[in-house]
């Protein structure tokens, strides 16, 4: 394992959170994404059998999480996969997962930009006020971990009492709304294409996982946060697609961007639902700048990204240049991509950066294991099929940013060895 004890001593991050602040800041991460992003277009893939595609997406997210703890168990230092990819199987096992978390979790930032803005100004104002939104928050992610993490607990718990309430208005029903046809079954390819856009909804974790160098005792807590939030997550999504389905049914569902504030109508609690939406896409998108930030400081470090982007802040202990990075290149993405086209490509992203994981996990020493292997086999095997089942212009615009890192890694290594 790489002596990293230098950077630590110097211009390393700060061990400054417990388990709480890093199970409020995974949940600030996947409750924007699944609550108020993912069930419209994973309803439209997967028809009546919506509820089988959250149940298949939680599973390969479990052992996706699984395999991220045993490994952050074993190397607690930040860029998550990335590292652990380099550790166990190679730099260029290492490279393809950071570089699939980098621009997967960047289009997740520009879909929760874009899902703040259209929850809170009219249409016209969407882009612009997604862009104010990444830029504010990239200063606060600059300003410290520590106000990071406190602002992400703030919207984290107050998003939760907000679904709740929520939740309570629908259980209650809406009679005023037409009744909605259940939706047709669409076959294994729209499943699985459900599948592959509710994963998104449940990717978060992995900024759990990248705070490895800032977590207290992180070989206990890193893992322990990354199961409290998922398990917290799977509770509320499954308890939202129920009601969600009573309600609109899932063709209702796919007919609409907002399914929560429609299924509440004209309901007094409809600005709870809009206040729910933009709060929980800011914490998403606050925890997603971040964790693209400390990916690209560890990548930075190795010389698989510029190095000048490895620099922590003297006073501020944060990797302000890599966050300031992925800002911008947030702010381009929310300018050309809509909602959708940013989900398929961030999961694309993200499901080969778990496929990464999941094999790292699987080679570990027997002595470093904390799963059992079938589960990491299990994982490994549903990230290939479920990226397969990508929409094609998720699938062709992935492999065409894979090429552009291979061949910047490629060029850097040839420019080395003259």
């Amino acid at each position: 394992m790489r002596d990293t004890s230098g950077e630590k001593a110097g211009q390393g991050l700060q061990r400054r959170l417990g388990t709480s602040d890093a199970v409020m800041i995974g949940l600030g991460a996947m409750v924007g994404a699944g609550l108020f992003s993912a069930f419209t277009p994973a309803a439209s893939a997967a028809g009546s059998a919506l509820l089988v595609s959250l149940f298949l997406a939680a599973a390969l997210a479990y052992a996706n999480a699984r395999s991220s703890a045993q490994l952050a168990a074993q190397y607690p230092t930040s860029g998550g996969t990335y590292a652990y990819g380099r550790e166990v199987l190679g730099p260029w096992p290492g490279f393809i997962a950071g570089w699939g978390f980098v621009i997967g979790k960047t289009a997740s930032a520009a879909a929760m930009a874009l899902t703040f803005a259209t929850y809170t100004v009219p249409e016209s104002w969407v882009k612009p006020a997604a862009a104010l939104a990444v830029v504010v928050l990239v200063g606060v992610n600059c300003l410290g971990v520590t106000r990071t993490a406190t602002v992400a607990k703030i919207i984290a718990i107050t998003v939760l009492a907000l679904v709740a309430v929520i939740l309570v208005m629908i259980a209650a029903g809406n009679h005023s709304l037409p009744t909605h046809a259940p939706g047709t079954y669409t076959g294994v390819l729209g499943v699985l294409q459900g599948t592959s856009l509710l994963f998104f909804a449940f990717a978060g974790y992995a900024r759990i996982a990248t705070l490895g160098e800032e977590v207290r005792n992180p070989g206990t807590s890193i893992p322990r946060a990354i199961g409290i939030g998922l398990g917290i997550v799977v509770l509320l999504y499954t308890a939202v697609a129920v009601v969600l389905i009573q309600i609109l049914g899932t063709a209702g569902i796919a007919q609409t961007t907002k399914p929560l504030a429609t299924a509440l109508g004209d309901s007094w609690a409809l600005p709870l639902v809009q206040i729910a939406a933009s709060l929980a896409s800011l914490g998403a998108l606050l925890a997603l700048v971040a964790g693209i930030g400390r990916t690209t400081m560890a990548m930075a470090r190795e010389n698989d990204l510029p190095h000048w982007l490895s620099a922590v802040h003297p006073r501020f202990s944060t990797p302000y240049r890599a966050e300031a990075v992925a800002g911008a290149a947030v702010l381009v993405l929310v300018a050309f991509f809509d909602l959708g086209t940013a989900i398929g490509f961030s999961s694309f992203g993200v499901l080969v950066y778990y496929l990464i994981a999941n094999i790292s996990a699987i080679k570990q020493p027997r002595a470093e294991r904390t799963s059992p292997v079938w589960l990491g086999v299990s994982g490994a095997v549903g990230c290939v099929v479920v990226v397969a089942a990508l929409p094609t212009g998720a699938v062709m615009g992935g492999l065409a940013m894979f090429a552009v890192g291979f061949g910047y890694r490629a060029v850097r290594l040839q420019l080395g060895a003259r």
